[in-house]
């Protein structure tokens, strides 16, 4: 086109999801009035930033249940703890909440990904949930998505019950989520903890979503997994939490952290 001479000079960006020339605001060509005259709310606004399409109701009220049921877990786990000490030492509230996300990974809430991916494989490829727990152990994978160190068979996570009961009720599809579930009765035999935790939960319920609503296509499906948009909806969730976190620290107007000497384990050349 610019050889031809119809552009003067090539874009620096490119941009599909918003637009903010003309008289309004534009989510994925919808005005930011038809946003509210609409009442889509939050999900909604995220189905069009995040997808570049309208969602179902019943879908978007899902993604803000996932964003509620992760905005916050306490104040023990990494993401609070860093940020709490980051708040503590007198940051500002975007590096205290920046500490906080930098925690996330395959160890803690950055575990959606990889489940969804791993889930979705083995049950398209017909494999019995306990042929593929076996094929994980002799590989000596972990299944992401399974386990938790707190919650158990008899100390179930209840956040977990409610985003699989939205799922099972309203989505035409739940063949993931069913594998996922088969795969978790063969590992609480192993040991009791060893359940389909949240993150879990929300991988393979939000790829039986996206495939069983009409809006995508399998290999869209595939590609939104692989570009992280399932980790970003538990970094979104938790922001939340962590501003929150932030904020409370400033509210109780708490000093500066130190760990206790006697919680740590100091160790010298001769003890390695």
């Amino acid at each position: 086109a610019k050889s031809l001479g119809l552009v003067r000079k090539p874009a620096n960006f490119i941009c599909s999801i918003s637009d903010e020339r003309g008289d309004e605001l534009k989510y994925a060509g919808m005005p930011i009035s038809e946003v509210f005259s609409e009442d889509i709310g939050v999900g909604g606004v995220l189905s069009l930033l995040w997808f570049r399409r309208q969602l179902p109701a019943y879908c978007t009220k899902f993604i803000d249940m996932i964003l509620m049921v992760c905005a916050d877990h306490g104040p023990a786990v990494s993401g609070a703890h860093n940020t709490i000490v980051a708040a503590r030492a007198g940051k500002d509230l975007v590096s205290s909440l920046a500490s906080g996300l930098l925690t996330i990974g395959p160890r803690f809430g950055g575990a959606l990904d990889g489940a969804a991916a791993i889930f979705t494989e083995a049950s398209d490829s017909g494999v019995d949930a306990d042929q593929f727990a076996k094929n994980m152990r002799k590989a000596n994978k972990l299944i992401m998505g399974i386990g938790h160190r707190i919650k158990s068979v008899s100390n179930p996570d209840k956040r977990v019950e409610i985003i699989k009961k939205y799922a099972l009720e309203h989505f035409t599809d739940n063949t993931i989520l069913k594998f996922a579930l088969a795969v978790e009765e063969v590992t609480t035999k192993k040991r009791a903890n060893l359940i389909l935790n949240v993150d879990g939960c929300i991988a393979v319920c939000f790829v039986d979503m996206m495939r069983s609503c009409g809006a995508f296509t399998v290999d869209e499906v595939n590609d939104l997994v692989a570009s992280g948009c399932l980790n970003g909806l538990f970094v979104l969730g938790r922001s939340i939490g962590l501003i929150g976190h932030h904020l409370d620290q400033n509210r109780l107007k708490q000093p500066l952290y130190r760990h206790p000497w006697d919680d740590i384990s100091y160790l010298d050349g001769n003890d390695m």
